[in-house]
């Protein structure tokens, strides 16, 4: 959950940084694709937030705890 977290606040990062040069250029081609990239982490940002709170892509994977050893075979 941690990584998801820490990806969660990079593209907050990102995002902000697209807004402040969305709103600081001149050129108008140029605020439409900060504009456009803006929303697109928006969207991904909202992703992976949903993610976090449903709970579903938590410290698993396949049902099993990530930091848990698999059983060993019995012979």
């Amino acid at each position: 959950m941690r990584d998801m977290q820490a990806h969660l606040n990079k593209l907050r990062t990102q995002l902000a940084e697209c807004e402040l040069v969305r709103d600081r250029a001149t050129d108008t081609q140029k605020r439409e694709l900060f504009a456009e990239v803006a929303e697109h982490l928006k969207m991904l940002a909202a992703r992976i937030d949903h993610a976090m709170v449903k709970g579903g892509a938590g410290d698993t994977f396949l049902g099993r705890k990530t930091y848990e050893p698999f059983p060993k075979e019995k012979q």
